[in-house]
């Protein structure tokens, strides 16, 4: 290499020009040697005339800046107000001419003395230029001939605190010294241009050296004979021939591979994919430039064997040189290589496009349309009837419903979709159901058999230009569940034996996909008939809340979403929502258990912390005796809120198990969620729940919901609330069932992808005329001052008739809570939907009913108790317990209400 370059460097510019200026290298080198001396004799002449104009300008704005700098600068008028000024202003204007790259900065009177200068013999000499702009307050610039030679110098005014001018400060340069500056841009430009003559030659020698390699050294006439040759070569050999470079242009093609490709006189030059007489797959590979061994493509009416390889292997430049080989004696093994292509392609894309889902009907439809074109006209999916509601199919091709008709065209006179056909047995659909065999007829004109099922019909078929029938049956785990009919029409030729196993290949594929498809719908269908048989039916008649709720299951299955709204005595209504983890019907079972659990727990009248605490003990023996019998699911992840609202005080007790928190509506239309302690889901156990109380004015809304209303995979659980808040606020006047409506066309446009419970209640106040409370003294004889107090409250209802059973059970229940109980002792009546009596007391034990012997003195009193009234019970409170008892009112009694005077 350093040879190399030692040989280059001792070439004289003289020998190279002289050696090479009739070759292309030596008149390339000559131009360019012309280019640079021009390019450098432009540069120069315009620097020149540029540096003659601005030189002025220049020079102006350099003095004018300096000038105000100083005029401007602190200090400047206290000098001047200095007993010798030019003792304090001469060092300050040579610093700043010094640093500022003029060549004076000249301080004066208003007379045009001067305090400073350059040379100092001129200070106190009148100042060499005009200043009677400059007195008027201007900044005047002019071109002088002054002590320094001819300079550019600018005037500025330096004014006191006043705005008066006290004196002058002018600076300038001489124009020799602006010019320098571009004088001295002049011998850089001359390097450069002799750096790009440099370039330039040794440029020159490295395009020669590359020449004679590319050349090989050889003489024109030697290049001329090769030439020659290569031609009489190219066109002569019965092989086609291409070279297309690598932008896809076709740089050469000899008389074969124009024969073989029809290619146009002006082909060479132009891109391939713009060639018309190029199959799309041939043009392709060409401008791919990909390398191809022994392909097979058409070119018209030619297979064509191609080579495809590229040329810069050796250095060469970027491209690919093609040959073909003309091999249409191939075709028609071609033929049958791309028609198995094109079926093992359509079973891939059935493998991928069947099945889908799991709905029956949906799956049909998608084997239907996959083989549409593909392989037939026409396809028709029949399946029994039995299958589109899960249950097993008959043995029999009778009651076969047709799930997807799909074709070419419309207007084709098989039976329509969603008929329900009867196949005889001498139709190819009822032998293959039959035998579980695929039924292949080539011409359906003389199919006798078939022409009974419908001789009408069956001849329209003929008639449109259906000519051939494959019948497969849809068959899985040895059960046939329906019959796919490919049909062709006069477009295509019959089906052939080959073509049958691809049928029965194609719908062996979409019977498993359509037999889990059944299996899930009847599942589906079962946990969504035992959820709902499940959930309340109806709403239980009460008078403390006007209720509406909202159930939907879900797109892939049934959960353990639950509501409920349960009566209690004293009027009081307990609200339950509830969710068990999971899908199917293992979570319907639990929500099932768990639902009962809770209706058996509210009959204690336990407040909803200890209520919640025993359904956890519950789910806790659920799980263990699950985990026994190696069952796969466990409950734990159940939520529950349960809430007890009592109109008599309008409050409202409430505790969740890992539930949500409910949302409650005011009056005014005004949301909120409300602040209550959240306990762990239930089954975890070992941590106690907390309960709520509060406040509720009449007219609120308690909304209670599950996670499936708010939470989506598109947003999170904030932005659900925030969407339940907006759905609820603002429309005070809507009933329960309206706003149920307006929150899930809100929240949920489309069908959920989880299980949602939704209950809306609003609430009422018991009115204060209907409940009447007393003070009972711990005596015995209080008992009559009692019972005469409830019989003129009952006359005042309206209610005298009930008035001796009601002295009889006041009579029994106060007079067990003097005997036994303790203080305080309070007695209460409520007229609601029935008459209620209520005696509290503060001891903790609760009398049982039972059968009094005949010789027994006492023990009979609650059984008279229950004997006069509907029901009665115990509940305990924090303060002790309440013994109630409820009589049913008049059926007239309502009526008396509403008009007093009948």
């Amino acid at each position: 290499m350093a040879d190399r370059f030692a040989r280059v460097r001792h070439i004289s510019l003289w020998s190279l020009v002289r050696r090479n200026t009739r070759s292309v290298a030596g008149q390339i080198f000559l131009l360019q040697v012309a280019l640079v001396v021009l390019l450098v004799a432009f540069a120069v002449f315009a620097l020149v005339l540029q540096s003659r104009r601005h030189t002025n300008a220049e020079a102006e704005r350099r003095s004018i800046a300096v000038a105000q700098t100083f005029a401007h600068s602190p200090g400047v008028l206290n000098a001047l107000q200095a007993p010798d000024p030019s003792k304090v202003l001469q060092p300050l204007t040579e610093a700043g001419r010094k640093s500022a790259g003029v060549d004076f900065v000249v301080v004066m009177d208003t007379n045009g003395t001067r305090y400073t200068h350059p040379l100092p013999d001129r200070i106190g000499k009148r100042f060499v230029g005009e200043i009677e702009p400059s007195l008027a307050g201007k900044v005047y610039t002019e071109s002088v001939r002054g002590p320094l030679g001819r300079e550019v110098q600018a005037t500025v005014p330096i004014r006191d605190s006043r705005g008066q001018v006290v004196a002058l400060v002018s600076a300038g340069l001489k124009v020799k010294n602006v010019t320098s500056l571009v004088d001295r841009q002049i011998p850089i430009i001359l390097t450069a241009g002799a750096g790009a003559l440099g370039a330039a030659t040794a440029a020159t020698v490295l395009v020669g050296r590359r020449l004679r390699r590319q050349t090989h050294s050889l003489a024109p006439n030697e290049m001329t004979r090769m030439y020659t040759h290569h031609d009489a070569v190219l066109h002569s050999v019965r092989e086609g021939v291409l070279i297309v470079n690598g932008e896809g242009r076709l740089l050469l093609a000899n008389d074969e591979a124009r024969r073989l490709l029809e290619l146009p006189p002006d082909a060479e030059g132009r891109h391939v994919s713009q060639m018309p007489t190029l199959e799309p797959e041939m043009a392709s590979l060409l401008s791919s430039g990909r390398e191809a061994a022994d392909e097979v493509h058409l070119a018209g009416p030619r297979l064509l064997v191609v080579n495809q390889r590229h040329t810069d292997c050796g250095g060469g430049p970027k491209g690919t040189v093609v040959t073909l080989r003309d091999s249409t004696e191939l075709r028609a093994v071609s033929g049958r290589a791309a028609i198995t292509g094109e079926r093992l392609k359509l079973l891939y894309d059935a493998g991928l496009g069947i099945g889908t889902t799991l709905d029956v009907v949906r799956t049909a439809d998608e084997l239907a349309r996959i083989a549409v074109p593909r392989f037939a006209d026409f396809v028709t999916v029949d399946l029994a009837d039995a299958v589109l509601h899960g249950e097993e199919p008959a043995t029999t091709a009778q009651g076969m419903r047709r799930v997807a008709v799909c074709g070419i065209r419309d207007d084709q006179p098989l039976y329509e979709k969603g008929r329900l056909i009867d196949f005889l047995p001498s139709t190819p659909q009822a032998r293959g159901y039959g035998t579980g065999r695929s039924e292949l007829v080539t011409d359906l004109s003389t199919a006798t058999g078939w022409h009974l099922q419908d001789p009408q019909r069956t001849e329209q078929i003929v008639d449109y230009g259906i000519h051939s029938l494959i019948s497969a049956p849809i068959q899985a785990r040895g059960v046939v569940l329906g019959m796919v009919n490919f049909w062709r029409s006069k477009e295509h030729e019959p089906f052939d034996q080959e073509e049958l196993s691809l049928a029965e290949e194609l719908v062996a594929r979409a019977a498993v996909s359509i037999d889990n498809a059944r299996r899930y719908t009847r599942e589906h269908a079962l946990a969504v008939t035992l959820q709902r048989s499940l959930l309340p039916r109806g709403l239980p008649e009460q008078s403390a809340l006007d209720v509406g709720y909202r159930y939907l299951p879900a797109q892939s299955g049934v959960s353990g979403d639950w509501f409920d709204v349960i009566p209690l005595p004293g009027s009081r209504v307990a609200l339950v929502v509830g969710d068990v983890v999971g899908h199917g019907l293992h979570a319907a079972a639990t929500m099932g258990r768990l639902r009962t659990a809770v209706h058996n727990f509210s009959t204690l009248d336990l407040p909803p912390d200890e209520l919640l605490s025993h359904l956890d003990d519950l789910v806790g023996r659920i799980d263990q005796d699950e985990a026994s019998t190696d069952s796969p699911a466990a409950v734990v992840g159940a939520t529950c809120l349960y809430a007890i609202y009592d109109p008599t005080t309008r409050r409202c007790t409430m505790a969740r198990a890992g539930h949500l928190a409910p949302a409650l509506v005011q009056p005014d239309g005004n949301v909120t969620f409300v602040d209550l302690p959240s306990g762990p889901p239930l089954g975890l156990g070992g941590m106690p729940f907390q309960a709520a109380e509060l406040d509720i004015a009449e007219g609120s809304r308690l909304v209670l919901y599950t996670d499936g209303l708010i939470e989506d995979r598109t947003r999170d659980l904030d932005e659900g609330m925030e969407l339940l808040r907006k759905a609820l606020e603002g429309h005070p006047e809507r009933s329960p069932e309206e706003s149920c409506q307006a929150v899930l066309k809100s929240l949920l446009p489309g069908r959920p992808t989880d299980d949602v419970a939704l209950l809306i209640a609003r609430t009422h106040a018991l009115p204060p005329d209907r409940v009447a409370e007393w003070d009972v003294p711990p005596d015995p004889a209080a008992v009559a001052g009692v019972r005469a107090a409830a019989t003129a409250k009952l006359d005042e209802w309206g209610l005298s008739e009930l008035g001796f059973s009601m002295e009889l059970v006041l009579s029994e229940l106060v007079t067990n809570a003097v005997r036994y109980g303790c203080e305080p002792i309070r007695m209460r009546l409520i007229c609601d939907r029935t008459l209620i009596c209520e005696v509290a007391d503060g001891s903790n034990t609760s009398p049982h009913l039972r059968y009094a012997a005949t010789t027994d003195e006492g023990g009979r009193g609650l059984f008279l108790v229950s004997q006069l009234t509907e029901r009665w019970g115990t509940r305990y409170t924090p303060q002790g317990k309440v013994i109630w008892a409820e009589q049913a009112l008049p059926d007239d009694w309502a009526l008396r209400e509403e008009a007093p005077g009948l």
